[in-house]
């Protein structure tokens, strides 16, 4: 009986770290028409930050281009579509306009480095274990509703904790998939 008791009493400690483990691994997908969103993701901003960065993959699986025109957030007053671009050697932020083009088979990923959207005049601090909802706006497929998880400061891809990736020569353009 108390060899029971003990196994009972390790199964629950570990069903919460199993339970986290299986949150932080659950990939969100949004679609609309031919448009599919996955993974929405920010970073955790410090207290006096006004901006952050929105990253995702969006995939095209429809016969025609379409493009990301624009958004929204909860958390901001402006939500934009940007890139960064090598200028005289010098990596550049700027709004991509009239906006993102997603080309049929094409997934497209929005990631630290390359191309983003911004959450401009942020209205709270973002923490983590606070997600929240904001809509993507496509020229062709229209609106959709998203909901972004957050993820630690420093972190370039999901689930790395924050942790520093190793240098590469990579100049951070913009990378893009085909299917």
């Amino acid at each position: 009986m108390r060899r029971f008791a003990v196994i009972a009493l390790l199964a629950l400690a570990l069903l919460p770290a199993g339970a986290h483990a299986q949150k932080q691994t659950a990939v969100k997908e949004f679609v609309v028409g031919p448009i599919k969103i996955t993974q929405p993701w920010t970073r955790v901003t410090p207290d006096a930050s006004t901006v952050a960065g929105g990253f995702m993959r969006i995939t095209n699986t429809g016969t025609v281009p379409d493009t990301l025109i624009a958004g929204t957030a909860l958390i901001s007053h402006r939500f934009e579509v940007h890139e960064m671009v090598m200028d005289q050697g010098v990596m550049k932020m700027r709004e991509l306009r009239p906006g993102l083009v997603i080309r049929p088979g094409e997934t497209v990923e929005l990631r630290p480095g390359s191309f983003h959207v911004m959450f401009i005049g942020l209205k709270q601090r973002i923490k983590l274990g606070h997600p929240f909802k904001g809509t993507l706006v496509f020229e062709k497929a229209g609106t959709t509703e998203i909901e972004y998880s957050i993820e630690p400061f420093g972190t370039r891809v999901p689930g790395d904790g924050g942790q520093p990736m190793p240098r590469t020569s990579e100049t951070g353009q913009h990378q893009k998939k085909s299917h």
